[in-house]
């Protein structure tokens, strides 16, 4: 059993930063692919980002990439979402996913057996 804790969203201006961070409970932390899904009113929840355990193999959705970093320290149990240049666009609800040893990254949310609670990022423009 894994127990996710977002947090760091917030209010920010369009072109601003923020830095999500993704606290987990539980054991072999590492053996998890985590991903970052947003949703936003209205819209269906959408893959951001994702991570391997090993913290080498990530991807990201064409919306958001060369402007989001995800990252993760086994050490802390925690993953990250650098996200820089904001767009109103990216305003949304993000949650963090743990996938136990998948084969490949995965980027359907059906894949993922644990999820966080959500946190609000929202943009000003």
């Amino acid at each position: 059993q894994v127990q996710l804790v977002e947090s760091g969203g917030g209010l920010v201006q369009a072109g601003g930063s923020l830095r999500l961070s993704c606290a987990a409970s539980g054991r072999f932390f590492s053996s998890y692919a985590m991903g970052w899904f947003r949703q936003a009113p209205g819209k269906k929840r959408e893959f951001v980002a994702g991570i391997r355990g090993n913290g080498v193999s990530t991807f990201y959705a064409d919306s958001v990439k060369d402007r989001f970093t995800v990252s993760r320290d086994n050490a802390k149990n925690t993953v990250y979402l650098q996200m820089n240049s904001l767009k109103p666009e990216d305003a949304a609800v993000y949650y963090c996913a743990a996938d136990y040893l998948p084969k490949t990254m995965p980027v359907d949310e059906l894949q993922y057996d644990y999820w966080g609670q959500g946190t609000q990022v929202t943009v000003s423009s």
